[in-house]
């Protein structure tokens, strides 16, 4: 049986504006780490937070992509959900090299389905055709 190692870590909690500093307890075993405890915190959400930043952190990416054709070059835009946080820079890349055509509206899908997350990177505001 493999030997089982436990450690405490600091996290803060990002989810509300109180920023509880939290404590965790993590289990590492034939390979495989796990939160056991979580305290300090001062909501249930907080611990919610720390198992899921540990075991698969997502992050909501918001950047810009090009417009052709339109009143502005460029259009806000973010991903519709959280995608994995290993992932972003992936993203980034296939986000830098698209365009879209104008005009676009709030709300358009621009990229469906980026990397195969099951997220779509979505427009923040329209803009208009020239």
């Amino acid at each position: 049986m493999a030997e089982i190692t436990t450690e405490t870590k600091p996290m803060t909690c990002i989810i509300c504006p109180m920023g509880c500093n939290m404590e965790i307890t993590l289990e590492t075993g034939d390979g495989v780490s796990r939160v056991t405890n979580v305290k300090d915190n001062t909501c249930p959400r907080g611990a919610e937070y720390a198992k899921k930043e540990f075991m698969n952190p997502t992050r909501t990416l918001t950047t810009t992509i090009s417009v052709v054709g339109g009143v502005q070059p460029v259009v806000p835009v973010k991903t519709a959900g959280e995608v994995p946080r290993k992932l972003l820079f992936q993203c980034m890349e296939v986000i830098r090299r698209a365009t879209c055509k104008a005009p676009v509206k709030t709300g358009d899908i621009l990229i469906h389905d980026i990397l195969g997350t099951g997220v779509h990177v979505v427009a923040c505001e329209s803009v208009e055709k020239r």
